[in-house]
């Protein structure tokens, strides 16, 4: 069996390489405030580029505003093909605490707050954070796709959402990444994955190794004799689900992002323990 394709196409016209950066863990304890090493944080960000990482997923969120500031510090002017998705709708009150806001003139404040801090003219994917309850869907989408017409937003997602919630919105607009928690350990979006699969949308899965669960630094050697960390198996076996599926592993470290990237060049199933590749 041969690995997994190498590329997805977001919206059928935007290529990102199938395993990307996740720029959560680059702020500090509780996703709030600065990181307690900054040289570190943007030293991932470039190295990540370096490596061949072209999609990187932050959200005004985090920090708030951090992530963002520190992309645009590490690596702008950006280098030709490199993606950047960030979401709004959340507001922040504190470390670990969050809560939605889907307001029109919201969003739109945190789309153009977004471009600012990014230096970009136009966002290549964004995503609402999550989707208001108080607030009518067709508020929240028709703001994203006024944006979307005036050239500020190229792709629209959304994070968080459930297959009737997906529906209502694609009678509103054109969704083109779902990104919702999924790992080896937790199925819960498992029926989110197959509707995105049936219908080319990419799947951005959170916390693809399950907030450090399945990060077993100590090798494993499986049948084949391809040595492999439970972290690098357990994003190969993201890869190798669905050919939708874009991890976003993240890290503040440049160790644990160069052993992040290998996933990519694992071959399945040899490479996998049966344990794992009956669950594929």
């Amino acid at each position: 069996m041969t690995g997994p394709g190498d590329t997805f196409l977001i919206g059928g016209d935007l290529p990102v390489n199938r395993l990307g950066l996740g720029t959560m863990s680059l702020t500090g304890p509780g996703t709030w405030g600065e990181p307690a090493d900054k040289d570190e944080a943007l030293l991932v960000l470039r190295i990540a580029v370096e490596l061949g990482v072209n999609f990187l997923d932050t959200a005004d969120a985090y920090g708030p505003h951090v992530s963002e500031r520190l992309i645009a510090e590490a690596l702008h002017p950006y280098p030709a093909g490199l993606v950047i998705a960030t979401k709004g709708g959340l507001t922040r009150q504190g470390p670990d605490r969050w809560a939605p806001c889907g307001r029109p003139e919201y969003l739109r404040q945190c789309t153009e707050m977004s471009l600012r801090r990014l230096r970009l003219d136009t966002i290549d994917l964004y995503q609402l954070h999550r989707v208001d309850p108080l607030v009518p869907l067709d508020d929240q989408l028709g703001t994203l796709a006024d944006l979307q017409r005036e050239g500020k937003i190229r792709h629209l997602g959304l994070s968080k959402v459930s297959i009737e919630t997906i529906e209502a919105a694609r009678g509103l607009a054109e969704i083109t990444t779902i990104q919702n928690a999924f790992n080896r350990e937790d199925h819960a979006g498992e029926d989110v994955l197959g509707y995105c699969t049936d219908h080319g949308i990419g799947f951005i899965p959170y916390h693809p190794l399950g907030k450090g669960r399945l990060t077993d630094p100590d090798p494993i050697a499986p049948c084949d004799g391809t040595k492999a960390t439970g972290g690098q198996l357990a994003l190969s076996w993201l890869l190798h689900r669905s050919p939708v599926i874009i991890p976003i592993p993240g890290t503040s470290n440049t160790a644990h992002l160069r052993e992040n990237v290998q996933a990519r060049h694992l071959d399945l199933p040899g490479a996998l323990p049966s344990t794992l590749a009956s669950e594929a």
